[in-house]
């Protein structure tokens, strides 16, 4: 995995069976301002599915960070991004339950998605 900040991350294939519980794993430590539960964040990230290792969304393939309210967000996002430093990277495994549910509607139900998040900026 690549553990350079501010380069769009590369994942390794995951082994083993998906997790089913939140995993939070930080591959850089940043040093400023901390993320919190009601935080607006910027971040930077990369999504990709357990089990296929496929690629489904990055704001590094379009250019640009994203910035929204953490509330607004996935629970995996909303649990693993609070206590997340400005400057850090954090590798998030979210299982279905807390991510788009577990069967129908959306695209990603019932898969179990790896997020490689860059926090930017806080607010």
């Amino acid at each position: 995995m690549s553990e350079t900040a501010n380069t769009k991350p590369e994942l390794d294939a995951p082994e083993g069976p998906a997790p089913t519980e939140l995993v939070v794993e930080d591959i850089v430590v940043g040093t400023g301002e901390e993320a919190l539960a009601s935080s607006t964040v910027d971040v930077h990230y990369l999504g990709v599915e357990y089990d296929s290792g496929e690629e489904f969304d990055s704001s590094w393939s379009r250019g640009e960070s994203i910035n929204f309210p953490l509330r607004s967000l996935i629970q995996g996002w909303q649990v693993g991004i609070p206590g997340m430093k400005v400057g850090g990277r954090r590798k998030i495994i979210v299982p279905p339950a807390q991510a788009y549910g577990n069967a129908g509607g959306h695209p990603l139900a019932g898969k179990t998605l790896i997020f490689v998040i860059d926090l930017l900026g806080v607010s």
